[in-house]
């Protein structure tokens, strides 16, 4: 017997959240401050309060489907709060311990290493080509990638 929907649920969206969200702030503080401090303050802001965020948006939505018990509802809203908050915070190893171009280079490759590792896995169980939604996600983690940092570099001239 597979892992419970509801468990399964949340721990994809927090880990898929806790990637994307991170990865963008991480990479548009980097681009538009250069600071160190900016980019470990914004991760562990992301690790709690976007974790809260996602684990209610995810409560709420989970209500809203017809047929869910108030068991499930709960699972997957831990879920969601726990697997956003621990992805995000994975995050601030390479922060730690390298300077932070590299890190935030490392932290580029965790982050699509993990949206490949998932959508292999959603792939393989839902029968479809890994390929395909490997290409999928990552094209969409890239793009955000690419936006935030352009965004990040506007603002340092914008702001400035």
């Amino acid at each position: 017997m597979g892992m419970k929907q509801s468990w399964r649920t949340g721990l994809s969206f927090g880990l898929t959240s806790g990637v994307i969200t991170t990865l963008g702030l991480m990479v548009g503080l980097h681009s538009g401050t250069h600071s160190p401090l900016a980019v470990i303050g914004g991760v562990i802001t992301i690790a709690v309060a976007d974790a809260f965020s996602d684990a209610l948006g995810i409560h709420i939505a989970e209500e809203s489907a017809a047929g869910r018990s108030t068991l499930a509802v709960w699972e997957a809203t831990f879920a969601t709060l726990f697997s956003k908050a621990a992805i995000a915070l994975t995050f601030l190893v390479p922060l730690l311990l390298l300077d932070l171009g590299t890190a935030i280079l490392v932290a580029i490759g965790w982050g699509l290493g993990l949206i490949a590792l998932l959508s292999w896995h959603l792939a393989r169980n839902r029968g479809e080509p890994a390929w395909h939604v490997i290409g999928e996600h990552l094209f969409i983690a890239v793009i955000v990638i690419i936006t935030t940092h352009f965004i990040g570099d506007w603002v340092a001239t914008a702001f400035a």
